[in-house]
């Protein structure tokens, strides 16, 4: 019997490449009936067969099934481009996820996957195919390859791919070179901009906000958009990327974000993404300077939507916060004025189907993305696609995205100041006594409080992404940033004479901005980003607490960002499974600088018995990246609100983080400089 991992996994590779076409380098064979085929390849059924099933090790045979109906898939061109802010996309890709979910078993899934692939848009599959896998009990562990694997042109230069398919065609696998991906291939020095482009670029950052928006689709069956805290998943994931964002901008010299709040005013900032989608061969259009969004009238797209429409929807939802309440679409009041507001906030803003009154407070996140990715041409005048904003793959590459996700920051933070500042019971954690914290390298001897951050040229396989390209592994190199592994250690005084358990939450923030300006409290605040949290035991007495960086809360390890599930074995293989939502690991800390850039590290132990929501084992299964992205099945592991306690306002006596802290023995503060190294070394 094959291999559930084996059965699916081949659907998922080179999606353009036929299925009947041998996968995993000419081992795996789809059996496929001739009433599967295409109208185009079924008078040669017989001759596919022939040529095409000798050779592989592994053969998959297919009962015939009743033909699905397919039509209204067709809306999404199938060599075209495929959006999850989309409306249209977003209905077709509910309906083909509805299908696979409805199948009784594996196997008439797969074999409704395979008369589907070779019709429907490719990414469309992808998504709706890989979504189901997660969300299905008998098909949760099959490991989905990331989307790097599947569609590498949305992350390379296009200059690469030639050269990869030449490697391929003339030289042994065993002795093909890797392919070089140049850093920052879409402008020049002389863009301001384009400081960030290794942060904005970064391949494993990108993946992430893939991935999480597989987790946490905005459309869909309800059984897999409702999921626990969802809403306010969406605002503390997108806020802790704003927050890093804002740092590294920091220590590049380059000032915090400005919002873009009024949607009539030009955009400075310029994109050129230089990415081209191998389906069509079309690339994603450039965004010019000082371009303005006009209303979008995309009739063919499905896509129509007013700048009046967006600040309609803003100001009715600044309405709600300001009162306190948000009108559901049965016309009740819906209290946000409480620890539920953020997560009914969050599913209003996005707009996933959870919202209360989708209809009232309209698509205002979705269609943000949608107006910035068509400003080039709102109405199809010029036939052209959306650009990298309007593509939830590659949105994170283009400064418009950070500016749009300011604002919608801001909206939150509109609700958060309207919450009571936390009070003194609900921040200490009697009797237990932070005495020191300080990190230090993995390496003897090393100073403590000194981080080292680097860049580092890592390898990735494109092989399976390249369809109709050379069997084989086809490798290729990126660089990007990286830090040197470093510990945490905390030593904490329980004071209470009995065993206690407390939740360790490791936090840093900018100490100054980009001219060198100490932060006020007020704005260090939102630019406190989390590292970590986890559950500890403290006996009576004196604890020491040493933590690796590797085990942080919100990250997942580099061979899972970049996974590559066609070389990994048959068998289950838990490092593959749904867990791989998780900010990239690699991007842990900030750049630094040369002479070392200072950073307050903040450390807090609260009581368990208060944040206690059900037991877990972060080391078990994908439970290690529960911050961002929670388990699965279960109930976000903590009981306080995303991102406490940072994300209320404080008195305004409260100037420094130090001043915030000093009532408090559970809390301490540490500065610690990271100090960027300008070499390369390559990943051993």
């Amino acid at each position: 019997m094959t291999d559930i991992n084996t059965r699916f996994r081949g659907l998922l590779q080179r999606p353009y490449e036929p299925t009947f076409v041998p996968k995993n380098n000419g081992q795996l064979y789809y059996d496929v009936p001739d009433s599967y085929l295409t109208d185009h390849y079924r008078p040669f059924g017989a001759a596919l067969q022939n040529r095409f099933s000798t050779n592989a090790q592994t053969r998959i045979p297919l009962p015939n099934i009743t033909a699905p109906d397919l039509a209204y898939a067709d809306v999404v061109g199938r060599r075209g481009g495929f959006s999850v802010f989309q409306p249209m996309h977003q209905r077709v890709a509910s309906q083909l996820i509805e299908l696979f979910l409805n199948q009784p078993n594996p196997d008439t899934l797969s074999a409704m996957a395979v008369y589907a692939r070779d019709r429907i848009n490719g990414p469309l599959f992808q998504y709706a195919l890989s979504v189901a896998l997660m969300h299905r009990t008998d098909t949760r562990d099959v490991e989905i390859p990331s989307f790097l694997e599947l569609f590498p042109d949305r992350y390379v230069d296009p200059g690469v791919f030639p050269q990869l398919r030449e490697e391929g065609a003339l030289v042994d696998q065993s002795d093909r070179r890797a392919i070089e991906i140049p850093m920052n291939f879409t402008a020049s020095d002389r863009v301001d901009e384009q400081r960030l482009g290794y942060w904005r670029e970064d391949i494993g950052v990108n993946l992430h906000h893939w991935h999480w928006h597989l987790v946490y689709p905005a459309r869909g069956p309800d059984r897999i958009v409702r999921k626990d805290r969802r809403g306010e998943l969406f605002y503390y994931m997108h806020q802790q990327t704003m927050a890093r964002y804002n740092i590294e901008r920091y220590a590049n010299g380059l000032p915090k974000v400005v919002a873009f709040r009024n949607l009539r005013e030009a955009i400075p900032e310029a994109y050129f993404p230089k990415i081209t989608r191998s389906s069509d061969g079309r690339s994603y259009p450039a965004r010019h300077p000082n371009e303005i969004i006009r209303d979008l009238r995309r009739v063919e797209d499905g896509v129509i939507v007013s700048i009046a429409d967006m600040e309609m929807w803003t100001s009715r939802i600044f309405e709600a916060i300001d009162n306190g309440y948000a009108q559901s679409s049965n016309d009740q009041r819906v209290p946000l004025d409480n620890d539920n507001g953020i997560d009914l906030l969050g599913n209003i803003v996005e707009a996933s189907s959870l919202s209360v009154n989708l209809q009232y407070y309209g698509d205002l996140h979705n269609n943000g993305h949608n107006i910035l990715g068509y400003i080039h041409d709102p109405d199809n005048s010029f036939l052209e696609g959306f650009g990298v904003v309007g593509d939830n793959t590659t949105a994170m590459r283009d400064p418009v995205f950070y500016r749009w996700h300011q604002h919608i920051d801001d909206i939150f933070v509109r609700h958060k100041q309207r919450l009571p500042a936390y009070t003194g019971q609900q921040l200490a954690f009697n009797d237990v006594a932070v005495d020191n914290f300080e990190v230090q390298l993995n390496k003897a001897n090393a100073p403590m409080n000194i981080l080292l951050t680097f860049w580092q040229r890592s390898q990735v396989n494109l092989g399976t992404g390249l369809d109709f390209g050379p069997e084989g592994n086809l490798f290729a190199t990126f660089t990007h940033i990286q830090h040197a592994p470093f510990n945490y250690r905390i030593r904490v005084n329980n004071r209470s004479g009995n065993t206690r358990r407390g939740t360790v939450r490791i936090f840093f923030g900018p100490k100054a901005n980009e001219r060198g300006q100490t932060l006020p409290f007020r704005d260090q605040r939102r630019l406190m980003v989390e590292l970590d949290k986890f559950t500890v035991s403290l006996n009576a007495g004196a604890n020491t607490i040493v933590r690796r960086s590797d085990q942080s809360s919100v990250t997942i390890p580099y061979e899972r960002t970049f996974r590559n599930v066609s070389a990994s074995s048959g068998t289950r293989n838990e490092a593959f499974q749904f867990c791989n939502c998780g900010w990239p690991n690699h991007m842990l800390l900030p750049k630094g600088s040369p002479d070392g850039l200072e950073y307050d590290f903040f450390v807090m132990v609260t009581d368990f018995t208060q944040d206690r929501v059900e037991d877990f084992d972060e080391n078990v299964n994908c439970n290690d990246a529960h911050s961002f992205c929670g388990l699965r099945d279960r109930r976000y592991p903590d009981a306080r609100s995303m991102g406490y306690p940072f994300d209320r306002f404080t008195a305004g006596t409260i100037g420094s983080l130090l001043d915030f802290t000093k009532p408090y023995v559970n809390m301490r503060v540490t500065p610690v400089k990271i100090r960027f190294t300008n070499t390369v070394i390559a990943r051993s």
